[in-house]
């Protein structure tokens, strides 16, 4: 278990970068719930859980001051509880969110304490020390890698083989309202990502989306691909416009050209 436990914390120091400084986008859930279902060889409960977490954090964006529960530390530690103890999705969100509030408080500790090195980097920056200012901004990867890597390795190492009893100490009651609050988590997350979003113009496509979903039980991959048939519809709409628009005003200001030559 050691070997996986190390694989797994591995993979949060690397996504953990990736969330501030790679912007690969590795660290989202959905690619997290693969690659620890293939450490812990649960592929199927991997991307389950890994897909369901993306819709919670889908509509959190860290903006500014404001960030949201740690995405990273939320897709590892929930996959990995839900595969270790055997937990359904929405079980595994109850559990993945409280981690993810404690651990972005640390880091934006963290941040706080590292503002020092700024002025030093300030002074760096005065005297054209390039290297110094290298050397600060790798130590701050390398910090928030060994972070990560802790946080991820000691609850799935610790924990590992204790995982289904400590589930099962759990209270049925507690672990259905977990089920219940995980259920309502995507919920929030797509209303945070609509309020940021939606424009009165799309309001018709959402409540259409919704008739269609609800009431004609059309599969997700079938709405999604109505969706992207509607999305392509406006691109071309919206670039032939644009061309248009441009040739009514380059055939306007010639007009005016020769207006005013014959003047």
């Amino acid at each position: 278990m050691f070997l996986q436990a190390f694989l797994i914390a591995l993979w949060a120091g690397i996504a953990g970068i990736d969330l501030f400084d790679g912007l690969t986008h590795i660290h989202r859930p959905v690619v997290t719930g693969l690659v620890i279902g293939l450490i812990l060889g649960d592929v199927k409960t991997g991307l389950i859980v890994g897909a369901t977490l993306e819709f919670v954090w889908m509509g959190m964006v860290p903006l500014a001051g404001a960030q949201p529960p740690n995405v990273v530390i939320g897709g590892v530690i929930g996959t990995s509880i839900a595969i270790l103890g055997h937990l359904d999705a929405q079980a595994a969100v109850g559990l993945a969110v409280p981690f993810a509030v404690a651990v972005q408080a640390a880091i934006t500790l963290i941040f706080t304490l590292f503002s020092f090195f700024m002025h030093k980097a300030d002074d760096y920056a005065a005297n054209a020390d390039t290297k110094g200012i290298a050397a600060i901004n790798y130590a701050g990867l390398v910090v928030l890698f060994f972070f990560y890597f802790i946080v991820a390795f000691l609850p799935v190492y610790l924990g590992a083989d204790k995982a289904s009893q400590i589930v099962s100490a759990i209270p049925t009651w507690a672990i259905h309202g977990l089920s219940i609050a995980g259920g309502a988590m995507p919920a929030i997350g797509f209303a945070m990502l609509l309020k940021i979003m939606l424009k009165k113009e799309y309001v018709a496509f959402m409540i259409a989306g919704y008739v269609i979903v609800a009431y004609g039980n059309l599969p997700i991959i079938g709405l999604a691909l109505i969706a992207l048939a509607i999305a392509l519809y406006e691109a071309f709409r919206s670039k032939e416009s644009g061309e248009s628009m441009a040739v009514a005003s380059a055939a306007g200001g010639s007009e005016e050209e020769d207006y005013s030559d014959g003047i």
